[in-house]
């Protein structure tokens, strides 16, 4: 008889999970690496999100151990509401880092201030050694 499949076993299609596993993986590892390439690129490492993308730095009682340095739209520094000059950063973050084991920065900006002054806030705070420091933005 011809048409009888009784000495014939039917294979089924299977789909092979090892593979497709070793695949997601590499892709996975890939993404990673990409990821870290591009972070590394930039000069001042610090995320300057959009007003609506804005995250919380932390709870309010570690927000209230941060020191607050502040630069107007005329280039002033101010060292928790105090007027101070660049030349006086050093020595004020030295301190904060000798009294405190783990110190925090926010850096406001007025919008309309030149980006020099902040950059130049942000690089004394990491010749200190400060490595916990945020931009604070307004939400939308």
């Amino acid at each position: 008889m011809h048409g009888s499949s009784r000495g014939s076993a039917v294979k089924r299609a299977r789909i092979e999970i090892i593979p497709l596993i070793d695949i997601i993986f590499f892709l996975l590892a890939t993404f990673i690496m990409v990821s870290l390439s591009m972070s590394k690129n930039q000069g001042v490492q610090v995320s300057l999100p959009t007003a609506s993308s804005a995250a919380s730095l932390g709870d309010q009682q570690e927000l209230d151990k941060a020191v607050t340095l502040s630069v107007n739209e005329k280039g002033e520094v101010f060292y928790n509401k105090e007027k101070i000059t660049i030349a006086q950063l050093p020595m004020r973050l030295s301190t904060l880092k000798a009294s405190s084991k783990d110190p925090r920065v926010i850096v406001n900006s007025d919008a309309g201030a030149d980006f020099k002054y902040v950059v130049s806030v942000l690089d004394e705070v990491r010749k200190i050694g400060i490595q916990k420091v945020g931009i604070n933005t307004d939400k939308k």
